[in-house]
């Protein structure tokens, strides 16, 4: 019996007219609907004609977690009055529960991808509702960008809704444009707002740590538990928090110690049976209870019994570093979305609170939305789905956000790495088994590969272990954890084994000729065995991180980076390492290891084989050159030889110049006379430019070819580059073809006659031309002399020759600065001549009485 009172109180029921209307003229609509209002749940049951009068109608919700699928099926089967199965079913992975009746089908957006790569036209399906469109998971705006695809090429007739209550309605509108090229699809707005909530902020304590990595202060997950113990003293009902990961519900579960509640933990990788109790609500005239939760409880779901949400207002975002190949989670504030998300989680049965763990302050800086997961995340699994769509580079995909460049070339790589793909980008047949599997692509080419090496089932059993991560009290040996899994004495065990089903059969076909022998065939019992299976099935999925022991501690990846396991881990005396978790946040300089297997050499250079190289190495380190033959495996030096003098010579001169690069043409020779001749180059080029040479480091390396050979290549180290004479070879660079070369001494002379006779040295290495002479020597000069045109500065000495004055206008200085130095000095120097009028006076390197003499 439908339960049309529990319909009547949603309000989503009044948008429902106009939402049918938009779809029977357009074909697409956006529905905006706050949380609570019934969008998840009385809306599907309108599209297949379960409620009121519309025609019946075969409709798929996709939903973008396992959790809310099962909840969103459970609640629209009860208001119908029906079991699950019947006419409202689900599918998740490895669970179908769906019958000949079933009119609406709640999947995960992974289920409905596989869905839509098998069978494109979608056969038998009417209606796609995409759930929750605001959390911008990559499936989700990957399986949008397909459907409108196919209606645009296949099936117009196929009616697509985005739905959410916090999305950006008019950019998915706009990406939603009808076939016939109408405009935009239409927005549907759902007016109320459940039964409501208020929003508190609690402000935390001065002296918070922000966040990084996957570190969050402790001081703020105390001030969180003591925001819940507050709150139910506050109000009635049961708690729901929201918390960034399971490692912080742990410690808050801790904190939580003593409290008259139950404390219940939910999270993805909760057994369903938890999740399912959690769902459930409390027994009539239980205890209250506080469920400490990630965001999988955001959205689509209903915890009974909440009246009181919560919010660390914090989440974790996956990051990746596609250069080596490292996956990361980050934790950053949480989106004003998701935070509008958490916060109907309080109004879904009753009037709610929700306490806001940051200042109201902070509330406006936050992001609108969460990071669009397609320009963060891993892109491997989206380029291999694109390739397989007919789009290699999702070009044609109607996406709200495009795939930055370098995560789809890392990824390309990836799968030609594994033959997913060919040189064009485009799939190749076992590309396309590789994306039916329903796991990443590097671990279906662990499964498939690993399946003729040791056997399908324990090839699957591995593949399983790493899809999903065994809980960290398994400890970092991945042998130890497949053993401990399959004791099978928790969830995760339970869970295992059933992944480690479905994976068996979806790699039969591929295991033929790989039985059970294959994996004997590594010797040794059977406990040594699963240890060599373990190791190889991870460095398939990951040859990048195949890790070799350094001689200084820790371990060096194939990718280049650095690896180190937990102190009193049992691997750490073993030579390589297949790393199969590993995460390195912006502050670590090498990356922890939280899974690895134990190898040896020889799968090291099978699982990384296409990233072997054996060559001559030639290169500046520590200050010379060095020259070697190498057989590496990506970073991991295999075997290395000396070369000696036996080094190609185009690579000897390519290591000096960056040896030159780094360290400057300082290497060289350089006399005094060069570098004068250096500085007045300089000076000539800063005030005449062309053809005057460009002498600064960089422009001298560039063109070294010009003025350092053939001395360069004769060079085969640093020593021969010391003997090399700068001054001569940079003469080579002077303008000579022009004739102006010439022309240096008289526009940049090394010295200036003054009026004594003197010929003086000019300084060319300041910003100006300095010319440092006594001033008895300049008496009679009145204009400034100048080089290239430049007035020298003149430096005027005592005649101990210490600094007097400093001019760049004689005359000036003759008729105005003079007299002060002359009162100063001609006490302390009475035998020099210091007459009133210096403009008329006899210039003299001498004192007055030797100028009488020589007079």
């Amino acid at each position: 019996m439908i339960r049309h009172e529990a319909l009547d109180r949603l309000p989503v029921r009044h948008a429902v007219p106009e939402l049918l209307a938009a779809l029977a003229e357009r074909g697409t609509a956006v529905l905006s609907a706050p949380p609570g209002t019934g969008k998840t749940t009385l809306v599907p049951l309108a599209l297949a004609g379960l409620i009121g009068d519309g025609p019946g109608r075969r409709v798929l919700v996709a939903e973008p977690r396992r959790m809310a699928v099962r909840a969103a099926a459970r609640r629209m089967a009860w208001l119908l009055g029906e079991e699950v199965g019947g006419a409202v079913g689900f599918s998740v992975r490895g669970e179908r529960r769906t019958g000949p009746a079933t009119r609406v089908e709640v999947v995960t957006t992974g289920i409905l991808l596989q869905r839509l790569q098998r069978d494109p036209e979608l056969a038998g399906v009417d209606v796609v509702l995409l759930d929750e469109c605001h959390e911008r998971h990559l499936d989700a705006d990957t399986a949008m960008a397909f459907l409108v695809d196919v209606r645009a090429t296949l099936r117009p007739e196929l009616k697509l809704i985005a739905a959410s209550a916090t999305s950006d309605a008019e950019a998915w509108a706009r990406l939603l444009t009808v076939v016939d090229g109408t405009g935009p699809a239409p927005v549907v707005w759902s007016e109320g707002q459940g039964h409501g909530h208020q929003v508190r902020f609690a402000a935390p304590p001065t002296g918070i740590r922000p966040a990084h990595g996957t570190w969050v202060d402790p001081a703020l997950l105390r001030h969180v538990a003591a925001t819940v113990r507050s709150a139910m003293g506050r109000h009635e009902g049961d708690v729901l928090c929201f918390l960034p990961g399971t490692g912080e519900i742990a410690r808050t579960a801790g904190l939580l110690a003593g409290l008259d509640a139950e404390v219940l933990q939910l999270h993805g990788r909760a057994p369903a049976a938890v999740q399912d109790a959690v769902l459930r609500g409390a027994e009539p005239g239980g205890r209250r209870r506080v469920v400490l939760s990630t965001s999988v409880a955001e959205s689509s779901l209903t915890v009974p019994g909440v009246r009181i949400v919560v919010d660390s207002g914090l989440a974790r975002e996956p990051r990746m570093d596609h250069a080596r190949g490292l996956g990361s989670l980050a934790t950053v504030p949480v989106s004003t979305a998701a935070a509008t998300q958490r916060a109907g989680r309080s109004g879904r049965e009753a009037f709610g609170v929700v306490y806001r763990c940051w200042s109201e302050a902070e509330d406006g800086g936050r992001a609108r939305f969460p990071s669009p997961e397609i320009r963060i995340a891993d892109l491997a699994d989206f380029a291999l789905r694109a390739a397989c769509w007919g789009d290699p580079t999702a070009a044609g995909l109607a996406l709200l956000d495009l795939p930055p460049a370098g995560a789809m070339a890392a990824a390309r790589a990836v799968l030609e790495s594994i033959g997913a793909v060919d040189d064009g980008g485009r799939a190749t047949p076992r590309g396309v088994r590789l994306s039916r599997l329903g796991l990443h692509p590097r671990l279906g080419r662990a499964l498939l590969d690993g399946a003729a090496e040791v056997g399908v089932r324990r090839a699957a059993e591995v593949v399983a272990l790493l899809s999903e991560e065994p809980p960290r009290e398994y400890g970092d040996d991945l042998a130890a954890a497949w053993r401990t899994a399959r004791r099978g004495a928790d969830g995760y065990g339970a869970r295992w084994k059933a992944e480690a089903r479905r994976l068996e059969r979806s790699a039969g076909e591929a295991a033929d000729g790989g039985g059970p022998g294959a994996g004997g065939a590594a010797g040794g019992s059977a406990g040594e065995a699963e240890d060599v299976v373990a190791g190889l099935v991870t460095a398939l999925a990951f040859p990048e991180r195949v890790a070799r022991a350094r001689e200084q501690g820790g371990y060096l990846m194939v990718s280049g980076s650095g690896a180190r396991l937990a102190e009193g881990s049992a691997l750490r005396t073993s030579p390589w390492l297949a790393v199969a978790v590993a995460d390195r946040t912006a502050r670590d300089a090498t990356a922890r290891v939280r899974l690895a297997a134990v190898v040896d050499e020889s799968v090291a250079r099978r699982a990384a084989g296409h990233l072997r190289s054996t060559g001559e190495e030639v290169h500046w380190e520590d200050g010379d050159v060095v020259a070697r033959s190498v057989d590496r495996l990506g970073a991991v030096e295999l075997t290395v030889r000396p070369l000696g003098a036996g080094a190609a010579p185009a690579l000897v001169r390519e290591a000096l110049l960056d040896g030159l690069r780094r360290e400057g043409p300082g290497l060289l020779r350089w006399g005094r006379e060069a570098g004068e001749l250096r500085e007045r180059l300089a000076f000539l080029h800063r005030e005449l430019g062309e053809p005057w040479p460009d002498v600064a480091d960089g422009p001298l390396v560039d063109r070294a070819g010009e003025w350092l050979e053939p001395e360069l290549s004769r060079a085969v180290r640093r020593a021969d580059l010391g003997r090399i004479d700068a001054g001569g070879a940079l003469r080579r660079l002077l303008p000579w073809a022009s004739g102006e070369a010439g022309r240096l001494d008289e526009l940049a002379p090394e010295r200036i006659e003054v009026p004594s006779g003197s010929r003086i040295r000019v300084d060319y290495g300041g910003e100006r031309p300095v010319l440092a002479v006594k001033l008895q020597e300049m008496f009679g000069l009145a204009e400034t002399p100048r080089v290239a045109g430049v007035p020298v500065l003149v430096h005027l000495l005592s005649p101990a020759g210490r600094p007097a004055a400093v001019t760049a206008d004689l005359a000036s200085f003759w008729r105005e600065g003079y007299r002060a130095v002359r009162a100063e000095l001609r006490g302390r120097y009475p035998k020099h001549p210091w007459p009133e009028d210096p403009s008329g006076a006899e210039p003299t390197r001498h004192t007055s009485a030797r100028l009488r003499r020589e007079r």
